[in-house]
């Protein structure tokens, strides 16, 4: 498949990145920044965030800002929506990046597992808060993982289950696709010009298991996806050709390659659990209830 790296020109448009201190959304940030874009890195840690942000084009021109924001806190979401609200200014696209992967078992204040809290309700919330100001898209960003997902709403906590970090972190990412059908088809009803897309970096050379907690599970996750991982900014596309191409909304972005392990943007495959719509509606009016 023939390489795309043709960033359309993105002045005048503004993305909010969560996750964007590192990784997927540190890289993401990078690319639009060197097109234009105006950027606000939102992040768990500000001093992370600051340093991250000097890395970002356009942070001398005035097009970075960086703002608090912890997605598996609702308290942290609802403030930093509201800041966002009473600011008034218009977001072109919100980038749900933020993630984590094989944690410890821990849950939310509202009672909900870690992966399922910061990977989905945090940002089922954020994007809910945020659509007065939303002008074109939500980006997802989801994983060719959700394909082991199998979420079971009457037990978000895992308290009933024996605990499985990355069986969590595949359901997190299930309900990542879920949530984007699913408000996609409920803005299309309501005759919204919003479109929501999603897209998964395959194999990239990230730092996500770095909160895993368990120096075997980092260094598998450090050193494997060194040894066969695309670089980050490669994985990182997928995102920002989602973010910035004319696609429909419900489309679905990943790496070319058979295995969606590599490559290059395209196309990818949802698994048939990733696009049920008595699923979708049950998970959504369960987050409705969790989130208020």
């Amino acid at each position: 498949m023939r390489p795309w790296t043709q960033v359309p020109p993105q002045q005048g448009r503004r993305f909010v990145i969560t996750g964007s201190n590192g990784g997927i959304g540190l890289q993401t940030a990078r690319i639009l920044g060197s097109r234009g874009a105006e950027i606000v890195m939102a992040c768990r840690s500000v001093a992370k965030a600051e340093a991250a942000a000097a890395k970002v084009p356009g942070v001398d021109k005035g097009r970075v800002e960086v703002r608090q924001l912890d997605v598996s806190d609702l308290a942290s979401v609802r403030k930093f929506a509201d800041t966002m609200l009473g600011e008034g200014r218009p977001v072109d696209v919100l980038v749900n990046n933020a993630g984590v992967l094989g944690v410890p078992h821990a849950l939310s204040a509202e009672g909900v597992e870690m992966h399922f809290a910061t990977n989905y309700l945090g940002h089922f919330a954020l994007t809910r808060a945020l659509l007065p100001l939303l002008t074109d898209r939500v980006v997802v960003v989801s994983s060719r993982e959700h394909r082991s997902g199998a979420i079971d709403l009457d037990d978000l906590g895992w308290e009933r289950r024996p605990y499985r970090p990355f069986q969590a972190y595949g359901d997190s990412k299930l309900a990542d696709l879920l949530f984007m059908r699913e408000l996609d088809r409920r803005l299309r009803a309501e005759g919204s010009p919003l479109r929501v897309v999603a897209a998964h970096p395959g194999a990239s050379a990230t730092g996500i298991t770095s909160g895993s907690g368990n120096p075997i599970v980092t260094a598998i996750g450090h050193y494997g996806q060194q040894l066969v991982g695309m670089p980050a900014w490669r994985g990182a596309l997928c995102t920002v050709y989602a973010a910035t191409m004319d696609v429909p909304g419900g489309t679905y972005i990943g790496p070319h390659g058979r295995t969606e392990l590599w490559g290059w943007p395209a196309p990818a495959r949802m698994s048939r659990k990733a696009d049920d719509e008595v699923l979708a509606r049950a998970l959504w009016d369960r987050s409705v209830a969790l989130t208020g």
